[in-house]
């Protein structure tokens, strides 16, 4: 399927993406600049240092910035640790003083991919979790949304027609009739869903929308290093005769890279109608049945597709 971005869907709109440093984050902010938005990209981890981050990896907000804007958008780099009140307040006012208001605002923040564990801790009971890592877990799942939209907000109710996407895990139905991993982890999931519903509710009276967006299984830059693979080859970790890594299982193949459920925002951010999906909870595959658009590759994958 041939499908292109229109490149000034979103010209002269402002947005803000805290925890844009990779996965999702890194890809709705690439999909934002894809339509011509200004895109101002926050996290933990910077060229100057990523001490903060509770990840040691490679990614910093500077390379999704120069995405963003090799992409056709604008991209800045702000760092900031999004459980720090003082540094998201500082983000607020710089947002205020060089442009008045935003437009956009997405809560990605995350980073507990190794505090809630691989397959064979998942499932323990509470008492089993270390408590520590399970209420740290709630603070970088919950807590980063809380603070980001409590310091951002009234930048984005200032005029009409503003949009908060919560990203999540899961949307609201399958997380109602599924447990998720952990106590801690299904609590943070289940939250942030609610998060979409509880301010969507707040935001209507001021013009604006807030919906919960969960992509399938991303192929983010964490779960590529996990198979062994990159992007261009991610192929053949599906392969069962495999012999230089893990081989994925059969669901793997339905997995999306991060810009699709990106250019899921995009569309929605772009969409004169978008108020109908209020309080409501999607996918990226919905999103992409809805409006047409392809992941990288042309296709239009479904990571929660039943069987």
């Amino acid at each position: 399927m041939d499908w292109t971005p229109d490149a000034d869907a979103l010209r002269g709109r402002v947005a803000v993406v805290a925890g844009a440093t990779r996965g999702a984050g890194r890809g709705i902010a690439a999909a934002l600049g894809e339509a011509g938005a200004m895109v101002i990209c926050t996290g933990r981890s910077s060229v100057s240092g990523n001490a903060q981050s509770d990840y040691d990896r490679p990614e910093t907000i500077e390379e999704t910035a120069e995405l963003v804007s090799s992409l056709g958008g604008t991209g800045i780099a702000l760092q900031a640790d999004h459980l720090d009140v003082d540094a998201v307040t500082r983000v607020a006012e710089r947002m205020r003083s060089d442009y008045g208001a935003i437009d956009i605002l997405v809560n990605d923040i995350w980073g507990a991919e190794i505090l809630k564990g691989g397959p064979p801790l998942w499932n323990r009971p509470i008492w089993e979790h270390d408590l520590a890592d399970g209420l740290r877990i709630l603070r970088l799942g919950i807590d980063t949304h809380l603070i980001t939209s409590h310091c951002l907000l009234p930048l984005l109710v200032s005029r009409p027609g503003g949009l908060l996407v919560e990203v999540t895990d899961g949307t609201k139905s399958f997380n109602d009739d599924n447990y998720r991993l952990s106590v801690f982890y299904d609590l943070a999931k289940v939250a942030v869903n609610r998060l979409a519903y509880s301010q969507g509710h707040e935001l209507a009276g001021f013009g604006a929308t807030a919906v919960a967006v969960t992509p399938g299984w991303l192929r983010s830059e964490m779960m590529l290093d996990n198979w062994g693979v990159t992007e261009e080859n991610w192929h053949i970790a599906l392969d069962p005769l495999r012999s230089d890594g893990p081989v994925a299982p059969p669901s793997f193949a339905a997995s999306e890279t991060p810009r699709y459920v990106g250019r899921g925002v995009a569309a929605i951010a772009a969409d004169t109608r978008r108020s109908r999906f209020n309080q409501q909870s999607v996918t990226s595959a919905d999103l992409a049945r809805e409006y047409g658009f392809t992941d990288l590759d042309g296709r239009q994958p479904d990571g929660w597709a039943p069987g």
